[in-house]
């Protein structure tokens, strides 16, 4: 089967719901380090908050994006709480309201008919927080997207070419590696962040109830990543 290019977008917990416990464990490194400056310490935990999102502990998958490299045709399913929104279509992508829940079963349920899936930054963050949200679910991964970091190493029914560690040659580029965006700029691909919107904005745009916003910026996400493998794939794969 052709290659499926996915991503994901998540978003934090509200820090101040959590509970006293979670919060001191977060954080307690920057009680000590920052003691006698309050300033310091307000950054870093204003930091901490920001970044809840980055972790599949204290956030959660908001949009999960998939796109069949070859007939340029996908989907993204997307969380819309409260909402009761209609399936649509627009460019080759079919947009479905679902919850966590249900997207990450349906991911599995995809990925268990493919042997070939591309990411950026998969490796490090999308794949391990699929996994780790699945548990929490009690969903089982049906596919190891995690074994061998070498393409050479992997099975041949699950192949994951992450394009931020073969663009950096597998840790042979170790300062600068680069963002999506950055690689999609050198090689003249048209950005996600065109549009004006960053992963950064995804907290705000779901407080704010844009879901399908969210959805949008998901689908530039892979569509851009679709043109690197691309690149990577016509110019670079061993």
């Amino acid at each position: 089967m052709a290659a499926i290019i996915f991503d994901i977008e998540t978003i934090g917990e509200d820090f101040t719901a959590l509970d006293e416990t979670t919060q001191e464990g977060l954080t307690r490194w920057i009680r000590k380090e920052h003691a006698k400056d309050d300033a310091a310490y307000a950054v870093a935990l204003e930091d901490i908050k920001n970044g809840l999102g980055f972790s599949p502990l204290t956030g959660e998958i908001v949009a999960i994006g998939m796109l069949e490299g070859e007939r340029d045709r996908g989907a993204v399913y997307y969380q819309a709480p409260g909402e009761n929104k209609k399936d649509f279509e627009q460019d080759g992508i079919t947009f479905k309201q679902m919850t966590e829940k249900d997207m990450l079963a349906q991911f599995w349920e995809v990925a268990s008919h493919c042997d070939e899936f591309v990411t950026f930054n998969g490796r490090s963050f999308d794949v391990p927080f699929l996994m780790i949200r699945s548990a929490v679910h009690g969903i089982r991964p049906t596919k190891n997207l995690l074994k061998g970091r070498y393409l050479y190493q992997q099975n041949t029914n699950a192949r994951h070419i992450d394009l931020l560690d073969q663009l950096t040659f597998e840790g042979a580029v170790w300062r600068n590696k680069g963002t999506l965006h950055l690689y999609c700029r050198a090689f003249g691909i048209e950005s996600p962040k065109a549009g004006g919107v960053t992963g950064d904005d995804v907290a705000t745009l779901f407080q704010e109830k844009r879901f399908v916003d969210i959805a949008t910026y998901n689908v530039g996400d892979i569509r851009a990543t679709k043109a690197l493998y691309e690149k990577w794939r016509d110019y670079l794969k061993p």
